[in-house]
């Protein structure tokens, strides 16, 4: 037998092979994920970045209601961040005549939450084939080893001697089998943990920005309030109809007693 790829593939039995076909299929999917999940969460970053920079300008002005129409107008181009803080900046649109602002403030807190829980399972997609490869990739590739092992002791107790040659095949096989799977295991797993810690990275980022434009809704509920005139106040008076009433109480006649 030839100790290369083609050699150790024609000396399989069909249950490593099947073994090996397996793994294979494993890091297929794990690489179509793998370049899907960078291409998505690459261009998802990119557009956060641009609605940032259209939409924060107004943030700080207190221009919701000019925000929410920018945002708006963005459409679905607009990432993980523009979707969050368009869903508050829609609850806020929605519910600003209420005259009520706490009930505007946890609407739109709530907005916020629901679709940061959105995005984050979104960004994830994917992420759960990556952890199942490479925690069993390692598993599979064993399994083919054990076969290769009991192939090796078939054809010793076929031959009836224990030499090198009789036992050579089965262990190449084995270990074949189990450097595959460590493979594709190992590519996973380094996958798994790159997207992890970008998902946790951009959850935080989330959290900021909703803290921030819930800072914003709640200025510009304390400026509205602060603004708005009690119906019973009664209009200022001009100087000149202060003059009239002197020169009106002066022609008065006084009253006879």
């Amino acid at each position: 037998m030839q100790f290369s790829i083609l050699g150790m593939w024609a000396s399989m039995g069909p249950f490593a092979r099947f073994i090996v076909v397996v793994l294979l299929l494993m890091s297929v999917a794990s690489l179509f994920v793998t370049f899907e999940r960078a291409l998505a969460l690459n261009k998802a970053r990119e557009q956060s970045r641009a609605f940032a920079g259209k939409v924060g300008a107004l943030l700080a002005k207190g221009d919701l209601l000019g925000a929410a129409a920018t945002s708006t107008k963005l459409g679905g181009e607009v990432g993980y961040l523009g979707r969050v803080i368009g869903a508050g900046l829609s609850a806020y649109r929605t519910s600003a005549t209420t005259a009520k602002p706490d009930f505007i403030f946890e609407s739109v807190a709530r907005s916020l939450e629901r679709q940061a829980q959105r995005e984050s399972a979104t960004m994830k997609r994917g992420i759960a084939v990556l952890a199942t490869v490479g925690s069993t990739a390692p598993f599979i590739g064993l399994l083919g080893t054990v076969a290769g092992i009991i192939n090796s002791f078939q054809s010793m107790a076929s031959s009836g001697s224990g030499g090198l040659g009789t036992v050579s095949a089965g262990i190449a096989e084995a270990l074949f089998t189990t450097a595959v799977g460590l493979g594709v295991a190992i590519l996973s797993v380094v996958a798994y943990n790159y997207f992890q810690g970008w998902v946790d990275s951009r959850a935080v980022d989330i959290s900021e920005s909703s803290n921030e434009f819930l800072d914003v809704v709640a200025r510009k509920l304390a400026d509205g309030g602060e603004e708005s005139e009690p119906a019973a106040k009664e209009a200022p008076v001009s100087r000149k109809e202060e003059k009239r009433a002197d020169v009106k109480k002066a022609d008065r006649k006084p009253e006879a007693v």
